[in-house]
């Protein structure tokens, strides 16, 4: 059987071949009815539509953006804040025609993506504050927007108030009247176990944001807390905490994905929550509230985080074309919320 291209549909319609082609790349450039003539044809006629590496070397374009992600692309699938920001980012870039390329931070096979994958620009979403990846996405000058990065002059960049939010779980700890508190964390640079408050150096920027809420919460009463590095380990880092002379009575969580291990620990520890411990999360995320008992959590809108950097990436694109028209970058900031619920309660008297 001859190849189907272009030209064949061209004949057979009585068009040329430009015109077919317009079908595909420039259909406001064609009627509706000549177009679905020209599309029901080439489906007779088994033509799958122009190669996409050849629309791509025309148009100077892939028609993809990257988000760059810390360690393994299993994250994106696993985490459940992860999985949501996505999914909006997915969805505000939807009707641009823009697919998301998930890309691993590390190399692979001699491939690095944020260096060899082609792409029109790049989400860089809660990496290390010095990585490789991240610096390749810079030398190739691709248009770029920053979630969950420390702020960078030229560069969009999308936040939330980690520290506030980290502030306020502190402070309402400190109001319900507990002074023995644990911090339960990772990213940092340690083994598993406890860390001098001194020599807390995290690796990621929401790390250093949300420790550094919590520091200056509890400074304020003048309350030196116990943190554990959980390095993954997370129930063991609880039963640690738990298993202390003076145990904490409260305890910050990092994040909501962490509670339900250290719910696990206090109940193998003999431990209620919250009346022998009180626990706090960070994210609300979407089971938080249906956990039990009900965590109280630092709210972030994920949802809206996912569209703001959508919206930042596309300006970011925007300024590559036209530098001196398009708007300068922007660093947009998300608020946080305290959401008190069932997890927390003042400190056994006795």
């Amino acid at each position: 059987m001859a190849k189907v291209t272009l030209q064949t549909i061209a004949d057979v319609v009585g068009v040329s071949r430009m015109t077919v082609s317009n079908a595909y790349s420039r259909p406001d450039q064609l009627s509706t009815d000549l177009r679905e003539r020209i599309l029901t044809t080439a489906a007779e006629l088994g033509y799958a539509g122009p190669d996409p590496k050849a629309r791509a070397l025309a148009r100077g374009s892939t028609g993809a953006v990257g988000v760059l992600l810390t360690g393994s692309i299993r994250y994106a699938f696993t985490d459940a804040i992860a999985t949501q920001f996505l999914g909006a980012l997915a969805q505000e870039l939807g009707p641009t025609g823009l697919a998301l390329t998930l890309l691993p931070s590390f190399e692979v096979e001699d491939v690095m993506p944020s260096r060899d994958v082609a792409m029109d620009g790049a989400v860089v979403y809660a990496m290390e504050l010095q990585s490789e990846a991240v610096q390749w996405l810079h030398r190739r000058k691709l248009p770029m927007a920053y979630v969950d990065q420390p702020p960078e002059p030229g560069t969009d960049c999308v936040n939330i108030d980690d520290r506030g939010g980290g502030r306020a779980a502190a402070n309402h700890l400190l109001e319900l009247g507990h002074r023995r508190i644990g911090i339960v964390t990772n990213g940092l640079p340690h083994p598993f176990g406890l860390v001098d408050v001194a020599d807390l150096r995290p690796r990621y920027y929401v790390n250093t944001e949300r420790i550094g809420g919590w520091m200056d919460g509890l400074a304020t009463a003048g309350v030196n807390p116990v943190v554990v590095h959980a390095d993954g380990r997370v129930y063991d880092a609880a039963r640690l905490l738990m298993a202390l002379p003076k145990r904490p009575t409260g305890l910050l969580c990092f994040s909501d994905a962490m509670v339900h291990e250290v719910y696990k620990a206090a109940d193998d520890a003999g431990l209620r929550v919250p009346a022998d411990v009180s626990i706090v999360g960070f994210d609300d995320a979407r089971f938080a509230q249906h956990m039990r008992p009900a965590l109280t959590t630092v709210a972030q809108d994920v949802t809206e985080k996912g569209r703001a950097a959508a919206v930042a990436l596309r300006a970011a694109m925007a300024r590559s074309l036209d530098p001196v028209g398009a708007p300068p970058p922007q660093h947009a900031m998300l608020a946080t919320e305290l959401v008190v619920r069932a997890s927390t309660a003042p400190p056994d008297p006795t």
